[in-house]
């Protein structure tokens, strides 16, 4: 009974405690390895941990605790705001006036400019092709049979003179731009003058800087 006793207690031992085969150090300093963190080096994490570690940022993007509070990409301030109100404000205005540095691309330049003031120094019947576009609209929703005969001969007769118009434009500004500004190139002109002849003159950007008649 003795013996048996001794050699259950000494297979629990074994098997609850390997620090009671061990007689180099107690028995707290070794614990039994889960089954899962032997066969992995390590603990399993934890749910939380392990959502937490799969969204990474993208690539060549910062964390938003990194953002400056007044950078470009942090948090803007009232006084950020009202600082790039006032920069819109003003550089608006200044495209109005037709100031270069505040210009889109496709109204810079000399050559533009030119273009400009040619067209704004001449009353043309394109200008007033957005009212008449209008009218028309409005005639769409008569339903009469007599409006809609007088709709499409309209418009067919809008369409030529729009493009005799471009025609006679692209002559004129060939002509003036070899005379004042030998040299430079006049792609994309044709379009860009018809485009400005086409709106309204109080609704043009930039500006127009001469009137009607005027010489340039």
């Amino acid at each position: 009974m003795f013996r048996r006793r001794g050699a259950g207690a000494t297979d629990g031992t074994a098997q609850d405690s390997p620090g009671a085969q061990s007689p180099d150090g107690p028995a707290d300093d070794i614990k039994v390895r889960p089954a899962a963190e032997a066969g992995k080096g390590r603990p399993t994490p934890k749910r939380s941990e392990a959502e937490r570690g799969r969204y990474q940022p993208i690539t060549g993007s910062r964390p938003s605790s990194s953002r400056s509070p007044r950078g470009p990409a942090g948090p803007r301030t009232p006084e950020d705001k009202q600082r790039a109100r006032t920069d819109r404000t003003r550089r608006y205005e200044a495209m109005k006036e037709g100031q270069e540095w505040a210009l889109n691309p496709k109204d810079r330049g000399p050559v533009r400019a030119l273009a400009r003031d040619y067209l704004d120094s001449k009353r043309r019947v394109s200008e007033y092709y957005m009212y008449i576009l209008l009218l028309l609209v409005v005639a769409l929703f008569f339903r009469s049979k007599a409006a809609q005969e007088f709709i499409s001969p309209l418009i067919l007769v809008l369409v030529v003179v729009i493009v005799v118009d471009a025609q006679l434009i692209k002559r004129a500004l060939n002509r003036l731009v070899a005379e004042r500004l030998p040299g430079q190139s006049t792609r994309g002109l044709t379009l860009y003058a018809v485009m400005r002849a086409l709106q309204i003159r109080r609704f043009r950007i930039p500006v127009p800087r001469v009137h009607p008649g005027d010489k340039i």
